[in-house]
């Protein structure tokens, strides 16, 4: 069977909502022998995912579009997933109305883009948050509702109706109500919806969107009396990049400051794990980038927590000469966790402060990688340039400023309208 169930897992793997598979081989198979003949198909009477959305509910989206006077199209990870991006591109285009995206959803449509509103969501842009609180037609494309983009579920989007596009059935109307659900693949859906679209007549609501993006802009405090600020450090890679490099990133602040602080333009430059939350997979993604764009520049934007769960892969990128640039973040602590409870629990700091840590750069330079510290603002873009220019793996241990929060925040139990923090 072991042909047959490898088949299997390939496609199911590759197809409908893509996703890892797991195959349990018992050890006696593993050590039997058998003529390996691999089938050209894999026929699973249980799994055939629908790609085509259906003609009439496609009719139905585009009439609630027409009349909208408030839409917002919301996008995730399943555009980049069906490659999707030009058709998303065109549709927005045509019909200007504004565009947001998830955390996996970044670069599905480009972040320097005059109708891109930014990331939504607890960490998201003021502007994003706002205009989804105020919508009257919400056009969801490959995401799924998830907790973090919602914030309070009851005071969601409550005047909104809602088109929901996903090839996963089971992800429609799982959270949030729709009015017109799509099964498919967002590629060939937005291909149909392309061939009967038509500009918007929505110029107030635009008016309104491009105020909020003026009265709150995305922003931090830039006195930092001598430390260096981690949105700081995000930036000068942005711009020493010029918006061209894969960036991986770890979990925590360190992932929503490059989410916020690094334009997107393009699919597949933004790998995170998103949801599940996993310490240390910036490393080893950035590394599997590298290996698979060898002719781009690759960043892992980590925190001291983070790259400390798969360091052990500094002798991978040696070994191997995989010349990944790691930038730390290095707060001395575990900031997200620790940004919690000085919100919240009135900084009763537990298991968060990771004083003192280890010397990041002997830890670097004991695998035979390239260490370098940065101590002062002035130092950050020599060093950035230098880990550039340097072909092998560079660990920079950026000293940033240890109580530096993540801004805007939806605080948990609350409305997206609800942020805190992020004005200046």
């Amino acid at each position: 069977d072991l042909a047959r169930i490898f088949k299997e897992a390939f496609h199911i793997a590759s197809t409908g909502r893509p996703g890892p598979v797991l195959i349990d081989i018992p050890k006696d198979v593993q050590i039997a022998e058998t003529e390996f003949d691999y089938p050209k198909e894999a026929g699973i009477r249980s799994y055939r995912p629908n790609y085509d959305g259906h003609p009439g509910q496609i009719k139905r989206a585009m009439e609630l579009i027409s009349k909208a006077k408030k839409p917002i199209l919301y996008v995730g990870g399943g555009i980049i997933s069906s490659g999707a991006h030009k058709e998303l591109l065109k549709f927005a285009e045509t019909t200007s109305i504004p565009v947001t995206a998830t955390l996996l959803g970044l670069g599905g449509f480009p972040g320097t883009h005059k109708q891109f509103v930014g990331m939504l969501g607890m960490h998201g842009l003021r502007t994003a948050n706002y205009a989804m609180h105020e919508t009257d037609l919400i056009i969801c494309i490959g995401a799924r509702f998830d907790d973090r983009i919602t914030g309070k579920l009851t005071e969601f989007a409550t005047g909104a109706r809602v088109i929901h596009v996903d090839i996963d059935p089971t992800s429609i109307s799982k959270s949030v109500k729709v009015t017109v659900p799509i099964v498919g693949d967002a590629k060939l859906i937005l291909h149909e919806m392309n061939k009967r679209v038509s500009k918007c007549n929505i110029s107030p609501w635009v008016k309104k969107i491009k105020a909020w993006q003026e009265k709150y802009p995305l922003t931090y405090n830039h006195s930092s009396k001598g430390k260096i600020k981690p949105e700081f450090v995000v930036e000068e890679i942005y711009r020493l990049t010029k918006g061209e490099a894969i960036i991986a990133t770890e979990v925590g602040q360190n992932q929503m400051w490059s989410a916020q602080y690094y334009k997107f333009d393009s699919p597949r430059h933004f790998l995170s794990s998103g949801g599940l939350g996993t310490m240390g997979y910036g490393f080893p993604a950035a590394l599997g980038a590298k290996l698979g764009n060898p002719d781009k520049i690759v960043f892992d934007i980590a925190g001291d927590g983070s790259i400390q769960m798969n360091i052990q892969e500094l002798a991978t990128a040696v070994i191997n000469n995989i010349p990944v640039k790691v930038a730390i973040l290095n707060n001395g602590c575990l900031g997200m966790v620790r940004q919690w409870q000085e919100m919240f629990y009135k900084k009763r700091y537990s298991a968060t402060i990771l004083e003192p840590c280890p010397d990041l750069v002997k830890v670097a330079e004991a695998y035979g990688a390239v260490g370098i510290r940065v101590e002062k603002k002035e130092e950050v873009v020599p060093a950035i340039k230098k880990a550039i220019k340097t072909p092998r793996p560079v660990f920079i241990d950026f000293k940033v400023e240890p109580e530096e929060n993540v801004f805007p925040m939806v605080p948990a139990g609350k409305a997206l309208k609800d942020m805190v923090g992020g004005l200046l």
